[in-house]
């Protein structure tokens, strides 16, 4: 499910409607985070190519979450975020949104959840390259904090993320 921003037709490059350098800044930090070309290393994508669902559902240490489960959490606030930002509404997940349990460890189903943290994650930088100067310093609806600090939090978050899958990854060799 996309939530897309509104197209406005900027009046001139300058102008408070158009995207801003500090957008394409943030969705670019966001696409190497995910994507890869990442300064520290591997990004999430990265991370997963060689990954396949036994070893994506894997629990190999204990209380942690699996690869599969990570994804999915990662998605979800991928999600949750654009969400912020197009309907400027408050929103919490809920545990199960939170972190999504795997019901199906196939193939097929693994391969379907990447392409979906894909999708969201897409959706996400259409949001943020789309956002005009103004926008980055609103404050998120329910938050002491404006968009600009959610947005590299959400670049933190995945790769903080990523560095547990690097981990989980060793941990099952």
């Amino acid at each position: 499910m996309g939530y897309e921003m509104p197209r406005t037709k900027p009046k001139s490059r300058s102008s408070s409607t158009s995207p801003s350098k500090d957008s394409a800044l943030l969705a670019e930090q966001l696409r190497r985070a995910f994507e890869g070309d990442a300064w520290h290393g591997p990004a999430l994508l990265e991370l997963v190519a060689d990954v396949g669902p036994s070893t994506a559902a894997a629990h190999p240490i204990k209380d942690v979450h699996s690869i599969w489960e990570l994804v999915l959490h990662i998605a979800a606030w991928d999600g949750a975020v654009n969400r912020r930002i197009v309907l400027g509404k408050a929103l919490q997940l809920k545990d199960e949104e939170n972190f999504p349990s795997v019901k199906d460890s196939s193939a097929a189903a693994w391969k379907e959840a990447v392409d979906h943290a894909k999708q969201v994650h897409a959706q996400l930088l259409r949001t943020v390259e789309s956002l005009p100067d103004r926008r980055l310093t609103e404050q998120v609806p329910g938050k002491s904090y404006d968009i600009r600090f959610m947005l590299e939090g959400v670049a933190q978050h995945e790769l903080y993320h990523a560095g547990q899958i690097a981990i989980l990854k060793k941990a099952r060799m």
